[in-house]
């Protein structure tokens, strides 16, 4: 099993929209946010994309007025128009609010549980 189908199975990922940019080398593309999960992120591609596929990316997803998640990731994957991230670098502050919002989509606090330790694993 490859590594990225043995995350599938531990990292639970849930549709959620919000005003979502991502950043690398002074450029900037506002993207619509397919989903999201405590390991990275699903975007639709923007048009026209001229992302380096070997350098990071920042991002920030806009939960609120005063709450955003940002973090550190790197592409890995560009198919049928969407682009797949998994997050390399998150602060504190926004692991929180992440792992907020992924508790109440779940409606599990036990599989958020294995989903963290999941992580910690990686």
């Amino acid at each position: 099993m490859s590594e990225q189908q043995s995350d599938r199975r531990r990292f639970r990922r849930i549709a959620f929209d919000a005003k979502t940019e991502l950043q690398q080398n002074g450029q900037e593309w506002s993207v619509q946010l397919v989903d999201l999960s405590l390991k990275g992120l699903l975007v639709r591609r923007p048009s026209p994309w001229l992302g380096k596929d070997a350098e990071p990316f920042d991002v920030d997803i806009h939960l609120d007025d005063d709450t955003d998640v940002q973090m550190q990731v790197r592409l890995t994957h560009d198919d049928h128009g969407q682009l797949g991230f998994v997050c390399e670098h998150i602060d504190l502050d926004s692991i929180s609010h992440l792992r907020r919002l992924i508790e109440l989509n779940l409606g599990d606090p036990e599989e958020l549980e294995r989903e963290l330790g999941a992580l910690l694993e990686i």
